[in-house]
């Protein structure tokens, strides 16, 4: 199955609770507006190799920022954000 960035990027939607878990697991202090662009920055700048797909979600990591990010592949909800270890 391919993954095309674009579309997951384009599709990108966050629910109210994940803007704290996203602050919480990455030990920010970012309001919505600056999640969403940190989030998007994130997704654009990680190449699409890093993309994968595993059972209902996409797992996109970032090496450089050692940050893995979590999305539904049905709705492209952001599920979560990790550091990486």
């Amino acid at each position: 199955m391919d993954i095309n960035k674009n579309v997951i990027i384009k599709n990108i939607c966050y629910t109210d609770l994940v803007y704290g878990r996203i602050n919480r697991k990455l030990s920010l202090n970012l309001n919505k507006s600056e999640i969403e662009e940190f989030i998007s920055g994130l997704l654009k700048e990680t190449s699409e190799k890093y993309y994968s797909r595993i059972g209902k979600n996409y797992y996109v990591s970032n090496i450089e920022r050692n940050i893995r990010v979590t999305i539904n592949a049905n709705t492209f909800r952001i599920i979560t954000a990790d550091r990486l270890s």
